[in-house]
């Protein structure tokens, strides 16, 4: 196969932005193909698991939460912290921050934190709580940035991927109107490139399919505005890798799969192990699909000691794998509802780092 088509160096308008100056970045995420490179090496390298290739996969995992804050007062208690009795964002990150060596010596190469998070219940009907990187307007908030500053800062220095998301259904409503759904779209983008990370890759919207949406732009018949909107904007001739999620067992459609620069998948929802293997299978026949790489970032069926499970059928079919982890009896267990626990100390997380450990050989 051709590995020669690089995706992601392509000069455009320069958009100027004012941020301190960045310091040298070492962790480089790009795209030949259907294949990630790290620093111009393919993950993985000479990697196979059983016979199956996992050469140039991204395995990741959704912590969304690593920057998350609630502004609603009557909310905010719930995600207090037993041990304190109040919720604590800064100590969330700082914990964020000192699991990620444990994780990346597992294999896992890659994580998913959202500048308006996810639902903190792991799946909610409601959600009044007020998690939001951006005002009302589609300004940044800096409490918000300097959280992600040093998580990115950290995912660099050890060789790790972040996919950024920006906008997420639960909280959308949060922007006032459509031109505060582009200045966020601008202001966001902007200061990723201002500084200077090469570890990024952008999901302008989780699972942009789905009707909770509040603005029409986000939705899956415009996402491909914002997505090009965000490949326009470059800096020193370099632009972010951009793409956006469909809801669980959804096959995106034709103006996103042209567009994007990876496409993203959820297995929520797909019970049958086999059913992710031909999501991957319809995807790559969708109009104006080009060899890209096919990445689940979300997905909650787990079965890792068995034989099939969602995790292996995505690596048999050639594309990377998301673990997402709401918790058990316990929904604070999990990864995606404060207060985390972000340490590998559950049942669940151990047999997914350990699987992970396996096909990754780390």
């Amino acid at each position: 196969m051709n590995r020669r088509n690089f995706i992601g160096l392509i000069p455009a308008v320069a958009i100027a932005a004012t941020a301190d100056a960045a310091p040298k970045r070492r962790t480089t995420v790009s795209i030949r193909d259907d294949q990630f490179f790290i620093n111009g090496r393919p993950t993985y390298a000479g990697r196979k698991y059983n016979g199956v290739v996992i050469e140039g996969l991204l395995m990741n995992s959704r912590m969304v939460q690593g920057i998350y804050d609630d502004r609603n007062a009557e909310t905010v208690a719930r995600w207090k912290y037993p041990d304190t009795g109040k919720w604590d964002t800064e100590r969330n990150t700082r914990e964020f921050i000192a699991a990620m060596p444990e994780w990346r010596r597992h294999g896992l190469l890659a994580f998913t934190i959202n500048l308006q998070g996810g639902s903190p219940q792991g799946y909610s009907k409601d959600q009044p709580w007020h998690n939001s990187a951006f005002e009302a307007d589609g300004s940044l908030r800096a409490d918000y940035l300097s959280r992600l500053e040093r998580i990115l800062n950290r995912a660099d220095e050890l060789g790790m991927v972040a996919i950024v998301g920006y906008f997420y259904f639960g909280q959308d409503q949060r922007l006032r109107d459509e031109a505060a759904v582009i200045r966020a779209t601008k202001e966001a983008t902007n200061w990723l490139l201002a500084k200077d990370y090469r570890n990024v890759l952008v999901e302008i919207a989780n699972e942009c399919d789905n009707r909770s949406y509040d603005q029409p732009l986000i939705r899956a018949d415009r996402i491909h505005e914002l997505i090009k909107l965000t490949k326009s904007m470059t800096r020193g001739g370099r632009r972010l890798l951009v793409s956006a999620s469909y809801n669980g067992g959804s096959i995106p459609k034709s103006n996103l799969v042209a567009e994007a620069d990876f496409l993203l998948l959820h297995g929520n929802g797909v019970k049958d192990p086999n059913r992710i293997a031909e999501m991957v299978a319809q995807t790559r026949k969708v109009e104006g699909y080009q060899p890209k790489p096919i990445l689940f970032n979300e997905d909650d069926h787990f079965d890792f000691d068995q034989p099939a499970n969602n995790f292996l059928k995505a690596v048999g079919a050639y594309a990377s794998w998301g673990y997402f982890d709401p918790g058990e009896s316990n929904y604070r267990d999990g990864y995606q509802c404060p207060p985390v626990n972000w340490g590998i100390n559950t049942e669940r997380k151990q047999a997914f780092f350990k699987l992970l450990k396996d096909i990754t050989g780390s």
